[in-house]
């Protein structure tokens, strides 16, 4: 698509929670025209562009874009001496499947998380159409007015349909209406769309797990699991402090507390984890043998692409990384003389990008976008 078309105003009402930036063509575009264009050339292919978006998500990723989920699993799924694969806790991972079977299969999961109606396309009349022009049809004489189709009118697209199955010259006459993309490769998709959470559609693959931040092992047997320490400092802290302030009190059960985690430590009551995000195997040590028990991880998971592709920080950094291959470009034919007398410097296009570009990933990496803020402050 041109950027010299002059697009409706409705192509850039965009807010933080309804963008209209939901594929790579339309966020290379807000781009160029970052850059100056269309009123002043910028020397980039559209490869180009892409390329810098997905440098910024690549790089966005390590730090932020994710979701906090929470996963159960049974230990018999642990494989032994390998770990458990938790990117196959997502349903629609199970190996065998191809990819329609995996959207389409209901063998695959449970049902969508949610539900989508996507409009269908509208069409503009640019000029003034005679009711006279479709008087030779007689499937289109209950269609149009008797005034004809006035310039500016709306139709739907049954009624287009039916006006270029009738002239396909027709289409000529109507602009078609700005239709929010649905996938990163900005393909029109109409009608009711069904989504699983687990699943990037645009990536055609599960999404990934980031990190492991908590696993709770539960239990279905023994005293333990309404007669154990915890609950009881618990329950001799809330009578001391409803009696008024008597015996135990919150330091103790800190105090407590922190020994009974120093025992399962040195005696390995309580099992570690590590977790490898390229394998995505989680190691548990001691591993399950020889036991059942169902097991719960917190774990931060990635957003899925049509997601990050919003995020302002993606903008930024694309628009500094095109800067830079920008720049780059300039430098390599500086020295060339423009008409009027102007020339080409592309070192302080270059120098701009380099510096944004630095300042960038240092706010990424220094945690601007911590989601986990502190739940409590002692004094």
């Amino acid at each position: 698509m041109s950027l010299c078309q002059v697009e409706p105003i409705s192509a850039f009402m965009s807010t933080n929670l309804n963008s209209k930036i939901e594929c790579y063509q339309r966020l290379g575009e807000r781009i160029l025209r970052t850059l100056g264009y269309p009123m002043i050339n910028v020397e980039l292919h559209y490869d180009q562009l892409h390329e810098a978006i997905s440098m910024a998500v690549d790089f966005f990723t390590v730090y932020s874009g994710y979701t906090k989920e929470y996963l159960i699993f049974d230990s018999r799924l642990y494989d032994g001496n390998k770990g458990l694969r938790l990117d196959l806790l997502f349903t629609v991972a199970n190996s065998g499947y191809t990819p329609s079977e995996k959207l389409n299969d209901e063998r695959t999961g449970p049902q969508p998380d949610y539900e989508i109606t996507l409009p269908t396309p509208l069409y503009v009349s640019l000029s003034t159409i005679p009711s006279s022009y479709f008087s030779a049809s007689s499937a289109l004489s209950g269609v149009v007015p008797s005034d004809g189709i006035t310039s500016m009118q709306i139709i739907d697209q049954t009624t287009y349909n039916l006006f270029t199955t009738f002239r396909s010259s027709l289409s000529s006459l109507f602009q078609k209406s700005y239709q929010k993309p649905f996938t990163v490769q900005c393909e029109e998709k109409t009608g009711v769309q069904s989504f699983n959470n687990m699943f990037d559609y645009d990536i055609m693959d599960y999404r990934k797990i980031v990190d492991v931040v908590a696993f709770e092992e539960g239990s279905t047997t023994g005293v333990n699991t309404l007669f154990s320490v915890e609950q009881t400092m618990a329950q001799q802290s809330y009578h001391a402090y409803s009696l008024g302030n008597y015996g135990f009190d919150i330091l103790s059960w800190h105090t407590v507390k922190d020994f009974i985690d120093t025992r399962e430590k040195m005696f390995a009551t309580r099992r570690d984890m590590y977790f490898d995000a390229r394998t995505q195997y989680l190691r548990l040590i001691p591993q399950p043998k020889n036991t059942q028990f169902y097991g719960l991880v917190t774990c931060y998971v990635e957003k899925p692409l049509r997601d990050l592709i919003k995020e302002k920080w993606i903008l930024e950094y694309a628009t500094a990384m095109s800067k830079i291959m920008w720049g780059r470009i300039l430098t390599k034919i500086s020295g060339v003389t423009l008409p009027g007398g102007g020339s080409i410097d592309g070192s302080s296009i270059l120098s701009e990008g380099l510096g944004e570009k630095k300042e960038l990933e240092q706010f990424l990496i220094e945690g601007g976008f911590s989601t986990d803020p502190p739940l409590m402050l002692v004094m």
